[in-house]
């Protein structure tokens, strides 16, 4: 009898042991999880300070190159308000989605802002340039057109890292659908069979045309990703969900990209994001049941 008790509590001890180390690795796993969604967070909100600095010293350079007041005084706005959005993104943490969204969209509010003094300048350099050519029947005028010609080359050369941030697409109106078998909207995780994210792509006139492809990568509430595939992003390796390569031309564009469920989803925040040109264009937080 005294053996079966010693049997007994034996066998308790390993299972409680077992357990024990159980909890202990899931425990190690959400942690590992939710440092890999906070290094993410921070990533994202150290890329838009980047820019934001960024913009505000080109604020400070176009204001040297340009004689018109009226302009400089907008410009000088303009980098009050830029450097005040950038205080207030210091001051937020990383994974406040609210004020890093509002802080995103302020963000493209300013590139837009740039964008439209940037093509006041090149209209006024094409302007130049009509002149030019109109005197060069006139050897003094012309010498005169020629140096303008020289000036505006070097402030052309000068905003070329500005046209190359105004360029960057922007992804708006992200949307995340649950289809049930019949392709019909799904209101529950346990019904979905295919995961549906559409977005539109803004209007750029100073965006090349061409092909792109746009990676669409989907966190779950445990701070992994969907599986699809890989691409680069700055110096690392990211999964994607879904990817999608269509032919843009400056123009407004909607995008729906589908992937079929192959895995059991939970209920939490997913967290959409949309990358494209070594960017990321956007992104946005659902939540399911």
């Amino acid at each position: 009898m005294k053996k079966t008790w010693i049997t007994v509590a034996i066998i308790a001890i390993l299972a409680l042991a077992g357990v024990a180390v159980w909890l202990f690795m899931s425990l190690q796993e959400q942690k590992e999880a939710n440092q890999e969604m906070q290094e993410l967070a921070e990533l994202d909100k150290q890329e838009m300070q980047n820019e934001y600095e960024r913009l505000t010293l080109q604020y400070s350079e176009m204001m040297t190159q340009i004689n018109n007041d009226s302009i400089v005084e907008q410009l000088t706005q303009e980098q009050m308000r830029t450097q005040q959005l950038l205080e207030e993104l210091k001051q937020v943490k990383a994974n406040d989605a609210r004020e890093i969204t509002r802080l995103k969209k302020e963000l493209a509010t300013v590139r837009e802002v740039l964008r439209s003094y940037i093509r006041q300048v090149d209209s006024l350099n094409q302007v130049n340039i009509a002149l030019r050519d109109e005197n060069t029947q006139i050897k003094s005028e012309l010498e005169e057109t020629n140096r303008t010609a020289q000036a505006l080359q070097t402030e052309k050369a000068t905003l070329s890292e500005k046209v190359a941030i105004a360029a960057q697409l922007d992804a708006t109106n992200i949307q995340m659908t649950l289809l049930n078998k019949r392709e019909k909207e799904a209101k529950k995780l346990k019904d979905a069979k295919k995961l549906k994210v559409s977005f539109t792509i803004a209007k750029n006139v100073t965006a090349s045309n061409g092909s792109r492809t746009f990676y669409v990568r989907i966190q779950t509430p445990t701070g992994s990703a969907l599986g699809g595939g890989t691409f680069q992003y700055e110096n690392t390796t990211l999964e994607y969900s879904m990817q999608r390569s269509v032919e843009y031309t400056g123009e407004e564009i909607s995008i729906d990209t589908y992937r079929n469920v192959q895995e059991t989803l939970e209920g939490g925040d997913y967290r959409v994001s949309i990358f494209a040109g070594g960017n990321m264009i956007g992104s946005k937080t659902f939540s399911f049941k």
